[in-house]
C-alpha cells in the first residue's frame, strides 16, 4: 500500500498478510483528503489505526502530529516500523489500547479518523466521544459499512459498501 499524495507520496506502507484490519482503499482515501483540504499544522488521531494509512496520509499532507491508536499489538508494531519513514518531520505517538479507554483521558485534535470493524462498535457512542474530543472547527471522519446506522449532522459519501461521514465541530 502506498501513500497517494503529499511530501511522502509513493512511500510504501508495510502491511501484514495476517492483518486484522481492512485498509481504506486509495479511492476512498483520495476522496476523504480532497474534502479535508489543507492539513498543515493539524493534530490528528487515527483510531482503529490498523495499518495506519489514514494517519500516514495525513502526515504526508502536512499534519504536524499524528497519534495512532489500535488494540492489536501486531498492528502497533507495524505502525512503529512504518513511522520511521516520517524521519522526525512529524510528531508521532503510537498507542496500543482500546479506543474507549484511550478517549477517557482528555485529548484534543483537529482531525479524528475512525475506521472501526464493521458492525462491531456502537457508532453513536463512538461519534459522541470523538466529537467531544475535537477542537473547535475540528473534523471527525468515520468510515463504516453503508448498512450501519449513522448519527445525524455529518456529510456522507458512499463508496460501494463503504460509507464515509464527516462531521465538523462547532461551538
Amino acid at each position: 500500500m502506498n501513500i497517494i499524495a503529499g511530501r511522502f507520496k509513493g512511500q510504501k506502507i508495510r502491511t501484514s498478510a495476517k492483518a486484522s484490519y481492512r485498509p481504506t482503499t486509495s479511492r476512498v482515501r483520495k476522496s476523504i483528503f480532497d474534502i479535508l483540504g489543507d492539513l498543515e499544522g493539524c493534530s490528528v488521531l487515527d483510531l482503529f489505526a490498523g495499518s495506519g494509512i489514514l494517519g500516514f496520509e495525513a502526515a504526508s499532507r502536512g499534519a504536524a502530529a499524528v497519534t495512532f491508536v489500535d488494540n492489536d499489538r501486531r498492528n502497533v508494531q507495524l505502525i512503529h516500523v512504518n513511522s520511521k519513514m516520517l524521519q522526525d518531520q512529524v510528531e508521532v505517538k503510537v498507542v496500543c489500547k482500546e479506543w474507549i479507554r484511550y478517549l477517557r483521558v482528555r485529548h484534543e485534535y483537529d482531525i479524528i479518523f475512525a475506521d472501526p470493524p464493521y458492525g462491531k462498535i456502537d457508532i453513536a457512542k463512538l461519534a459522541e466521544k470523538c466529537l467531544t474530543t475535537l477542537l473547535n472547527n475540528g473534523r471527525f471522519v468515520l468510515e463504516t459499512s453503508s448498512r450501519e446506522s449513522i448519527p445525524v449532522g455529518g456529510r456522507s459519501k458512499r463508496f460501494g459498501d463503504t460509507l464515509v461521514t464527516i462531521w465538523t465541530k462547532t461551538v
